[in-house]
């Protein structure tokens, strides 16, 4: 099990921003650079970023522009984020100018505490693969980031869950992550935005309830089963007897996270 990362462990970079990190990155495992790249850092956001979906599209720009494979951690302030087909919502105009539109697909996604988004740009010429080759690398690293916090995940459809796609990660039926992705040409290149959100130790009932506020507030047909859902957390404490987490555990499934996009083996 990874330990969890202490307070400054990560080296600061210039265009991280104040209050956080950049771990250089060797890359991820073999396996997984049929489909992503080496990513050049890993950065960790210590603060919550009010507008993280905003600054995706920033990043892929700065890819563009840097040629940069990059990688950044980041936990936004409540909210959230859908595509831009919700805009189509019959209740659009009253309802909608709070939600965030985001570059890629799906449906419905929270954003706050005990979320922790990881969004990784880069261009398609450091050897890309194919849109589901991509996914399947990005659940693989997900996966392997996970099993060191003892928890066993796959990629699967979960029905009735938040943002449902075949390529979910899920563990004991329930889904823990979402994953989407978006393709864009900015300045002649081709920039790939891979995304994931992670269920870390956010309260999945509250989320549910208010996702099914959100479409029904929107004339949406969707509904969501808090059941279809639980947290990293959730799995750890059922994995080792505990009732609760222990203090710094969302720190420890970023620093998981974050290692395994910069390559580390531990």
């Amino acid at each position: 099990m990874v330990a969890p990362a202490p307070a400054g462990a990560f080296y600061p970079t210039a265009e991280a921003g104040p209050g956080s990190g950049s771990i250089p990155g060797a890359g991820v495992s073999r396996p997984q650079r049929r489909a992503l790249p080496v990513f050049s850092a890993v950065t960790v956001h210590a603060q919550p970023l009010p507008n993280g979906v905003e600054r995706e599209a920033h990043w892929m720009a700065q890819a563009a522009a840097t040629g940069r494979a990059l990688a950044h951690l980041w936990e936004g302030t409540p909210g959230w984020a859908v595509p831009r087909s919700y805009t189509r919502a019959p209740a659009w105009p009253v309802h909608g100018q709070a939600l965030r539109i985001r570059a890629s697909g799906g449906g419905l996604v929270p954003m706050g505490p005990g979320l922790l988004n990881v969004s990784l740009v880069w261009c398609c010429d450091h050897g890309v693969g194919t849109s589901d080759a991509i996914y399947l690398a990005l659940c693989d690293a997900l996966c392997a980031a996970l099993a060191q916090l003892d928890i066993v995940a796959a990629a699967r459809a979960v029905e009735g869950s938040l943002c449902d796609g075949r390529y979910n990660l899920a563990a004991g039926g329930r889904k823990i992550a979402g994953i989407a992705q978006a393709w864009r040409r900015i300045a002649g290149a081709q920039v790939v935005l891979a995304h994931a959100v992670l269920l870390v130790d956010a309260d999945v009932e509250a989320l549910t309830a208010q996702a099914n506020a959100v479409e029904r507030a929107l004339g949406r047909p969707q509904r969501y089963r808090a059941t279809a859902a639980t947290t990293i957390a959730r799995l750890w404490c059922a994995r080792h007897g505990r009732a609760d987490a222990p203090e710094g555990f969302a720190r420890t499934v970023r620093a998981a996270v974050a290692q395994r996009f910069a390559g580390a083996t531990t």
